[in-house]
């Protein structure tokens, strides 16, 4: 069979399919860079999709993940960095070091005709790419997107291109692709849902990916395609900036059956039992104190020996936990290039969550949208309602579901698209072994991922512009976390965030917090300098309280444009 795209540039970047991954723990060698080197540090953000908080082994998982505990133990980790709940709507602040409805994605990448739900990244928006150039960055961006406006063909058409038998063109408008936003180079998928094993929306700069290699797997493809990057950046004198957006463990859970076997005996003591092992290893390693408590099992009438469908639970666990295990092993890779160029010592590399892990049912979705029916081929994708086909072949969509979304984002309550802290407290990891002195602490302080933009530019000794290519851009509520990262608290006042997300709410002023589960639901209060996991309720006895957060939670839902807000 020949296979007729270059994808992720293959030949033109040297990919090194032959680097091994990166287990040591300690220790940095580096290669001196020539004379008349820039002493600005590159950049690279790694962003990891629907992760569980306490997924990664350097956050108490069970997953095996050297690679990103080497960070961990060499660099930074927070217990309090937060993200917006959801995957779009986090990577326009990301980009923008702005609150997603000021971007225009306040929801989903759809255009709702709102200021703040235009589905894709807006005229007032400068991006981390866009400004780091100016500093005299190159830039560079590998994986999803998802800022772009997306459009449903409907019906036939819609399923036939989303299975590569029908063109309709570009995926969207390309004034909106990642090139059009500042990345000198781009591969990667630029809508939300993947097939991992023949991805639907990829592309390469601007140009269509229409055929892939019979052993593709994306995340590897990611991986692999950071590694040309770097390998690339790493010839010239100037800093780079590199955004690595992971679609892993995202559903569909899928996953080459040789990395799910490695972990088909581990889930087979069910959720209470892992809940409880990561529980006494985040207290174990500094993550959370002794004094912090473990919520009830928000399933109390479900039990594992009485699960009837233990066989397929355990097993799509498995996959959830071998795509998390591929998307470190990627990380290997770019640590080992990093290190054999010279550019580690000088590199800033921040990880994170675009949300917590998902308790969503693809299953009951069905075909549609961005869920391909059939395969390339033909081959018709099981949409398992009832559980009856098993996860991580490419012919079946299916996600880990609410019970493992609770056992995985350990100790927090709720999971994606909710605003308690199970839905907006990512895994975050800052590692610099020339701007970060101290190794391996955790910091309890809080942050946000609208911080990104000002911390990148306080490093590259940037400044966040007031106008671009003619707009006026909104200003970025976002600081910097460097003097977080160093041990001291940010000047100022004690920070304030902010949630909306489809009628979930919530504020965090200092250590309270206010919060709700949706539209319909009251507000609760909660004081998370003595109950971090959200358990008790103190709203009923601190009603003056509850007003003035809420009043203040109402004059930044205008000052981020939630308002006018669709019915």
């Amino acid at each position: 069979m020949t296979k007729t795209v270059i994808f992720f540039v293959i030949a033109a970047l040297f990919l090194g399919f032959g680097l091994h991954s990166a287990h040591q723990e300690t220790g940095i060698n580096q290669k001196p860079k020539g004379k008349g080197f820039d002493p600005k540090p590159n950049i690279i953000i790694i962003m990891a999709d629907d992760l569980g908080f306490s997924d990664l082994g350097c956050y108490g998982g069970e997953i095996d993940t050297p690679n990103l505990d080497r960070l961990a133990l060499n660099g930074v980790r927070s217990n309090a960095f937060y993200n917006t709940s959801r995957c779009c709507p986090t990577r326009a602040s990301l980009l923008t070091g702005l609150y997603p409805h000021q971007a225009g994605l306040g929801r989903m990448t759809m255009d709702g005709g709102l200021p703040g739900y235009r589905g894709s990244l807006q005229p007032n928006t400068v991006t981390l790419a866009e400004v780091l150039k100016k500093q005299g960055y190159q830039t560079g961006m590998v994986g999803k997107w998802h800022v772009s406006e997306t459009v449903d063909l409907g019906g036939e058409k819609q399923l036939k291109w989303l299975s590569h038998q029908e063109e309709n063109g570009p995926f969207s408008n390309l004034d909106s692709y990642p090139t059009a936003r500042g990345f000198d180079k781009y591969y990667g998928n630029l809508w939300g849902v993947v097939d991992y094993f023949d991805p639907f929306s990829l592309v390469n700069g601007t140009e269509q990916v229409k055929d892939v290699p019979d052993d593709y797997y994306h995340t590897k493809a990611i991986g692999d395609s950071s590694v040309a990057y770097v390998e690339q950046f790493s010839r010239k004198r100037n800093p780079f900036f590199l955004y690595v957006a992971h679609c892993a463990p995202h559903w569909p859970l899928q996953a080459p059956e040789d990395a799910v076997q490695k972990y088909m005996k581990v889930y087979q003591k069910g959720w209470k039992a892992i809940r409880q092992d990561r529980y006494e290893r985040l207290i174990n390693k500094g993550i959370i104190s002794r004094e912090t408590e473990l919520p009830d099992f928000m399933f109390p009438n479900k039990e594992w020996n009485t699960n009837p469908d233990k066989d397929w639970d355990a097993r799509a666990m498995a996959v959830h936990a071998a795509m998390v295990d591929l998307l470190d092993k990627s990380v290997g890779k770019l640590l080992d290039e990093l290190e054999s160029s010279g550019e580690l010592d000088n590199t800033l590399i921040l990880f994170l969550s675009d949300n917590g892990a998902s308790a969503e049912r693809p299953s009951k979705y069905g075909p549609g949208f961005d869920r391909a029916g059939s395969t390339r081929n033909g081959e018709m994708v099981s949409f398992p309602v009832d559980k009856e086909a098993l996860p991580g072949p490419q012919t079946v969509v299916s996600g880990i579901g609410p019970t493992w979304a609770h056992t995985v984002n350990t100790p927090f309550r709720y999971w994606k698209a909710r605003v308690f802290e199970g839905g907006i407290n990512t895994p975050f990891i800052a590692f610099w072994p020339r701007g970060i002195k101290e190794k391996g602490a955790v910091r309890e302080l809080p942050a946000h991922v609208t911080d990104i933009m000002a911390t990148c530019i306080d490093v590259a000794g940037g400044k966040y512009p007031t106008t671009f290519k003619g707009h006026a851009i909104t200003p970025s509520p976002g600081k910097s976390i460097m003097p977080i990262l160093n041990g001291t608290a940010r000047s100022g006042t004690q920070a304030t965030f902010f949630w909306e997300h489809f009628g979930a709410k919530a504020l965090r002023k200092a250590n309270w917090k206010l919060v709700k589960l949706d539209g319909q639901s009251p507000w609760e209060l909660y004081d998370l300098a003595v109950d971090k996991t959200e358990i008790h309720d103190v709203a009923m006895k601190n009603k003056e309280l509850v007003k003035q957060l809420q009043e203040e939670w109402e004059r930044l839902a205008h000052t981020y444009q939630l308002y006018p807000a669709p019915n």
